[in-house]
């Protein structure tokens, strides 16, 4: 293969930036559904003909997709090695989270591109679909036990063959959803987007031709592992050690350890995840190209000047003992897997601060809040809201945490309140900042939120809860403080309520009128908080986000003489 010059290899790696960026935005514009048009749920990227191992990843989808959607890919290719009869033409599409990582919402499209008669790479679109099936509208049932309670499973299928589209899997999908024209509509999102993709790749092969993109494809996944390599090398030696907990699995109310050992060698770095809970009932499980996955978000957190290309993961071991929570076997259920997820991430960042404490940020809020009402309007005709919820982010060495922020495995947005309210019978009562629910520190956390929801419905609807941090905290790093805890209540005749798991509850029935509350987590402080300037504690409370008492308690009284 050619060498190629530093100008035209950085040509081409922003040209396929763009094709995946253009990708993305085709879907955002194109979907029916809130979680990906607004909420950019949703992901695109081009990976390895050979491998699967990804080669560029648009910057507007969610990062975890990155690493899960190379597994993704992997599996196509497995299944026509075994079957010999890939053409061009032909799309893939399947669920099954065991196969592809994260959990069964999420719609994985993947399709071969062939320039000249011979495979070059291949192009895939995931997203999440508002409803495919299941006991639960939504799909995030906190009781499920196996993967067949949360959703319908689907296989790698050829939704097409050589450029045919194959009618009887749409209508099976169709059929298994109680939003078909929702899943139409993301799914010819998804597929325009697999079009435009084949047009610009044409394109960038016919004006550069594909040996030279080919070289530039290789040497960009080559520098990836350079720098990585380099970074590493530049940290001390040595093993640090992190643990957290998950409140329960939704079926048992006992608390699961997430941990870590993360050993860093010369341009080397293991993260051993021995000591983590074994699977479980209930679906806070995650498959093991989940778990690889999520350390690569966590890497490129602590070294966002990286690619996102997957040689930035050669230098680094994922290590997960059989039969571990982080390594669940087919059919165990992996719905809430974006709770177990972020704690990978938060144990990850403590241990990784004490090599490296101003590379890492404290624990954000840990939990999306996948929160889901659901019901019949007057007509019979079902709706579902589904949408996660955001909190605090922790602290760093740079400055406070980011308020009311969505989780850091993703770049997502919180759907817009008045998009929601449009879209469904509900209205909000509240959505706020949440006061004194960040850590203290030199840098304080971010201020969780307060959001609470009114069935506007006269046939009343039912709300499902899958949360985390009702019982640990987020924690802070460098001797902040920890964040506030999760809090939800529902509004029923005899008052307010709570769940008994704290985080997680299933069919809780609302009249019209009753409500449900989600007080969010803030982010974790970072640095003691006896050094941070009384000026900015005195800022804090005049803007409402820490309470006089709370400011005396935790800071001491000196902010009052700089009160204004």
């Amino acid at each position: 293969m050619s060498e190629i010059d530093p100008i035209t290899l950085s040509v081409l790696a922003g040209r396929m930036e763009q094709i995946a960026d253009e990708m993305d935005a085709t879907l955002f514009r194109a979907a029916f559904n809130p979680i990906i048009a607004e909420a950019h749920d949703a992901s695109h990227g081009l990976y390895a003909a050979d491998t699967g191992d990804t080669l560029v990843q648009g910057k507007s989808g969610l990062p975890i997709f990155v690493g899960v959607m190379s597994f993704a890919v992997k599996a196509v290719i497995d299944k026509t090695a075994a079957e010999g009869d890939l053409q061009d033409g032909d799309i893939f599409i399947f669920n099954d989270a065991h196969i592809g990582g994260t959990h069964l919402s999420d719609m994985r499209l993947v399709r071969p591109y062939f320039h000249e008669g011979q495979l070059f790479c291949y192009l895939a679109s995931v997203g999440h679909w508002h409803d495919v099936g299941g006991a639960v509208p939504g799909n995030y049932n906190p009781a499920a036990t196996e993967v067949f309670q949360e959703a319908f499973v689907l296989p790698p299928v050829r939704l097409a063959r050589a450029g045919e589209i194959n009618q009887d899997i749409i209508d099976i999908l169709m059929r298994n959803t109680r939003l078909p024209q929702s899943a139409m509509g993301d799914l010819n999102g998804q597929l325009g987007a697999l079009d435009l993709g084949v047009r610009r790749m044409d394109e960038l092969l016919d004006e550069y031709g594909a040996e030279t993109v080919h070289a530039a494809l290789d040497a960009l996944g080559h520098r990836a592992e350079a720098l990585m390599r380099a970074e590493l090398a530049a940290l001390p030696d040595g093993r640090w050690e992190a643990e957290d907990f998950l409140d329960n699995d939704g079926i048992t109310d006992e608390p699961l350890p997430i941990k870590v050992a993360l050993e860093i060698d010369g341009d080397r770095m293991v993260l051993d995840f021995a000591g983590s809970a074994p699977q479980c009932a209930g679906p806070v499980n995650i498959a093991l190209p989940t778990t690889v996955a999520t350390a690569y978000v966590a890497i490129k957190h602590m070294f966002p000047a990286l690619p996102a290309n997957a040689g930035v993961m050669r230098p680094i071991d994922v290590r997960v003992p059989e039969g571990a929570i982080l390594s669940a076997a087919f059919p165990a259920p992996t719905g809430g897997y974006t709770e177990t997820i972020l704690r990978m991430i938060d144990v990850i960042f403590s241990a990784f601060a004490g090599a490296a404490p101003t590379r890492v940020v404290a624990h954000a809020y840990g939990t999306i809040n996948a929160l889901s009402i659901a019901g019949k309007r007057k007509g019979g005709q079902p709706w579902v809201m589904f949408s996660f919820y955001g909190g605090g982010h922790g602290g760093s060495v740079e400055g406070d945490g980011l308020n009311h922020g969505n989780a850091p495995i993703s770049t997502a947005t919180i759907p817009p309140m008045e998009i929601l309210e449009a879209a469904y019978p509900v209205m909000f009562r509240q959505w706020a900042l949440r006061s004194d629910s960040a850590g203290a520190g030199a840098h304080r956390g971010g201020v969780g939120a307060v959001y609470e929801i009114e069935v506007l419905e006269e046939n009343g609807a039912e709300a499902f809860l899958f949360g985390e941090r009702g019982r640990f905290a987020p924690k802070g790093i460098a001797e902040g403080g920890d964040a506030a805890l999760n809090c939800f209540s529902f509004e029923q005749d005899a008052g307010w309520g709570t769940p008994p798991l704290a985080s997680k509850m299933r069919g809780i029935t609302l009249r019209q009128g009753q409500a449900v509350r989600l007080e969010t987590p803030g982010g974790g402080g970072y640095g003691p908080p006896q050094a941070r300037a009384p000026s900015a504690v005195a800022l804090d409370v005049a803007r409402g986000l820490v309470s006089d008492t709370a400011a005396d308690e935790t800071y001491g009284p000196a902010w009052r003489e700089v009160r204004t």
